[in-house]
């Protein structure tokens, strides 16, 4: 394509209008001078058109502003730019140019000279514009994540009491943290005893410690740190151990905004300035307006399987161009450069949840992943302890939008024994359909730490042969579903498992679920093991009663030895402000069983009691949980804290709702705080106060807000609540006539000022027991006035008619 000359615009409408205006003008003087006996003067000759000169002009490229304006020189009737500035603006100019080069000598590009706008507009390819990416990894904003000083003490107590077997027992687990910047200390366990039956029971009459352990989360490493009782990372085809030591991890949970797998990039080009809308299986996720040039969109929404994106992209003038591209994609995949790893050394713990403080020999686990690409992320997985070492690595493959495949291999040694562990699978999900293969061989004397920790300390030979003789050969399940819209879902699955000692175990199962009218549900499966007589099955339906009436569930189950049972339940979840809840079933058939559960949740605890069994034999069971919190220089009573919480303080003000998410969680205490126990950590959630229920006195100059509290920890969320002194006072003249309206009023003690307005009523904060005021009005006058109010007064006070004079 050849360049094309320079165009010169002008606006013709106001040239010609100007022309009009100059011949009429012309004229009518010509006739004027006619009258007076007088001829016209000579024209004065034209000035000629310069050949040379500077005009700073506006560089506009592909119909886009840049704001820049750059100096062009006019030469000989052509325009000639700075090479550098048609450069950072996105045109490609001949390497053999110099400082500057004419507009219309460069390839592919026309230009047009705008006279009115002053502005030098350039068309160049889409393809000569540098790429540009919409969006960030980052799904929604981040919020910095914080904690407060603070402990807490979590418990939950049960007492159950079975005459006819059993024995009756009171059992209460327990739990102390302790939380600030540094991370938090937790300490974990349990207390059990017997008053009467039971029996042996390793567990009776004492108190067993479970886990005493310091974190700390680093949210800008995404790491974190901790020691004590911990337990050790682990991959698909590892298993995890408990010890007693130190570990450091990466975690992307800190992060919940951070999409760590793969996503699919949308990428195209644009002419002119145009809209990019997204649909993702037909619904639209994402509208970008993006710039002449390449582009490509990454703010794609949280998607897993199989699916089709539509690209609809529309152009200034209406011109729309489709583009449907098929994805698939996993979250069992990194992103390219990114690594998941952890590390753990101590000694190995063993009967936990037995004894308080058993440990073994020292031990170390440490598991990496590293996205290679978008279709491969390596794994690899070491752990040893004592004589015992494990090597092992795998891979996830991604081949397109086929599915994904996974394999690994572990190589182990104890002793003179060595062993090996094999592994493949495949997935693949979709809106409509799924399917999962995997499949584990074992050699006999393959060991793992967790069979380690096993052995430990029992290191008899007759031990390590019933651990062979357990060892499962090989493992093979595949599942599958399919979907048929309202008509609802069928799955599908076939396990087989072997052992070394000749045990298998085959077990296949079908299962169908369907939506059916205003909320009901109908469920159905059938199992049966291979190789044994009878099956198993039930049919459930569940039928919503309404928001606050609950749920009935009747079923009907059959088991291998062909005894059947129907249930029939009808039970109530508590709201999350606090309330009852309940539940009730009855059984018949083969049992005879009967249940009754009352529950009542409150902001400072909650208790739960009833009875079940069957044929006259019921054990009475009872149960409260709480914490206690000291936070802000106070101790609360909350509702059992199991992760995060957020304490609300308005400052002293009671009665005041408070939301979280929309949902209201309660009002503030006499002391002005509400505890919200079940927040999520490292989510930014919202919290509002009602500021009508507050008295007119006050102000909230902030009714929500938005806060990210650390995992295990507490936040104070702070609503300043500021108390008014205000009033409403009536001026009039000497006269009795109010004051007009527009006068200033000035509190002659602090400056404030008001206005009047209707009836002479002028609105004042600020207020003090003795107050003195000057109005000035619209006349140049001025006026004073004294009142006395109650400063400590609720509403807002009604002074007057006061003079003003």
């Amino acid at each position: 394509m050849l360049s094309a000359p320079v165009r010169r615009t002008t606006n013709r409408s106001a040239f010609a209008a100007r022309l009009a205006i100059t011949v009429c003008v012309a004229c009518c003087a010509d006739v004027a001078l006619a009258a007076n006996g007088r001829s016209m003067p000579e024209p004065p000759h034209a000035m000629p058109v310069a050949d040379r000169a500077t005009l700073y002009l506006e560089l506009v490229v592909n119909h886009v502003p840049s704001g820049r304006v750059v100096p062009v020189d006019y030469r000989n009737g052509r325009y000639y730019v700075p090479t550098a500035e048609l450069v950072a603006s996105g045109v490609r100019v001949p390497d053999t140019a110099g400082p500057q080069i004419a507009a219309d000598a460069i390839d592919r590009v026309s230009a047009v000279y705008d006279e009115n706008a002053q502005q030098l507009q350039f068309d160049v390819p889409a393809d000569w514009l540098p790429t540009r990416v919409y969006g960030t990894e980052a799904v929604y904003e981040h919020q910095r994540a914080v904690s407060s000083l603070g402990a807490l003490f979590n418990y939950d107590a049960l007492a159950t009491d079975s005459p006819h077997g059993g024995g009756s027992y009171v059992a209460a687990w327990l739990e102390q943290r302790v939380f600030d910047g540094f991370g938090f200390v937790s300490n974990t366990g349990s207390y059990r005893r017997y008053w009467k039956g039971g029996g042996y029971d390793p567990l009776g009459n004492r108190y067993v410690r479970y886990d005493t352990v310091w974190r700390y989360d680093d949210e800008d490493r995404l790491l974190s740190y901790g020691a004590g009782d911990l337990v050790t990372g682990a991959l698909a085809w590892t298993s995890a151990v408990r010890l007693g030591g130190v570990q450091i991890a990466r975690n992307f949970g800190l992060r919940p905004d951070l999409v760590t797998w793969p996503l699919p990039q949308y990428s195209g080009e644009a002419a002119v300035p145009s809209a990019v809308d997204l649909f993702i299986n037909g619904f639209k996720a994402s509208t970008t307006d993006v710039q002449p040039g390449p582009y490509t969109i990454n703010n794609v929404p949280f998607i897993n399987g199989a699916g089709q994106a539509t690209v609809v992209t529309t152009d200034a003038l209406g011109r729309q161009t489709t583009v449907s591209v098929p994805f698939y994609v996993t979250s069992t995949m990194l992103k390219p450069g990114l690594a998941d790893f952890s590390l753990s050394v101590g000694a190995l713990r063993r009967q936990y949840g037995i004894a308080s403080a058993d440990y073994g020999r020292p031990a170390a686990s440490g598991s990496l992943r590293y996205g290679v690409s978008n279709g491969f992320t390596l794994e690899t997985h070491a752990e040893g302890a004592g004589p015992f070492r494990q090597l092992g690595i795998g891979a996830n493959l991604a081949p397109g939008r086929w599915g994904t495949l996974n394999v690994a291999s572990a190589l182990s040694r104890h002793r003179a024994d060595s062993g090996h562990q094999h592994s493949a699978g495949y997935t693949y999900y979709s809106g409509l359909f799924g399917v999962a293969a995997q499949h584990v061989a074992r050699s006999r004397r393959y060991m793992d730490l967790a069979r380690y920790a096993t052995l430990d300390g029992r290191a008899r030979r007759d031990d390590v042969t019933i651990l062979d003789a357990a060892q499962i050969r090989h493992s093979s399940q595949l599942t599958g579903s399919l979907t048929f819209g309202r008509q609802g879902s069928i799955g599908a699955g076939y396990f087989d498992v072997s052992r070394y000692d000749g045990g298998r175990v085959r077990l296949v199962n079908l299962s169908y679920t369907r939506p059916l009218w205003r909320g009901a549900s109908l469920y159905a499966s059938a199992n049966r093991s291979l190789g044994d007589a009878g099956y198993a099955a039930q049919v459930q339906v569940m039928l919503p009663l309404g928001r606050t009436s609950g749920n009935v569930t009747a079923d009907a189950t059959r088991d291998r030895g062909g005894r059947y049972t129907e249930r029939v339940t009808y039970s109530r979840a508590g709201p999350t402000e606090g309330g009852f809840d309940w539940n009730l079933a009855y059984a018949g058939g083969a049992s005879r069983y009967r249940q009754a559960d009352l529950g009542w949740r409150g902001q400072h605890f909650q208790t739960q009691g009833g009875v079940y069994g069957e044929s006259g034999r019921y054990t009475r069971w009872g149960e409260l949980s709480g914490s206690l919190v000291m936070m802000d220089r106070a101790l609360f009573a909350a509702n059992r804290v199991s992760d995060a919480f957020v304490l609300v303080s308005t400052d002293g003000h009671a009665g005041v709702p408070v939301y979280y998410e929309n949902q209201m969680r309660g009002v503030t205490d006499g002391g002005g705080h509400l505890m919200v126990p079940s927040v999520a950590s490292w989510y930014r959630g919202r919290f509002a106060i009602d500021p009508l229920e507050l008295p007119a006195s006050v102000q909230t100059p902030k009714v929500e807000d938005y806060l990210t509290v650390r995992q295990n920890s507490g936040a104070l969320l702070r609503f300043p609540v500021q108390r008014i002194v205000a009033a409403n006072v009536r001026l009039v003249d000497g006269e009795g006539r109010p004051l007009p309206k527009g006068s200033i009023v000035k509190q002659l003690d602090n400056g404030q000022q008001g206005f009047v307005g209707w009836d002479g009523v002028v609105y004042l904060e600020e207020l003090g027991a003795h107050n003195r005021i000057e109005a000035a009005l619209p006349d140049g006058r001025a006026c004073t006035a004294a009142f006395d109010m109650d400063p400590r007064a609720d509403d807002v006070a009604r002074i007057g008619p006061l003079d003003c004079r």
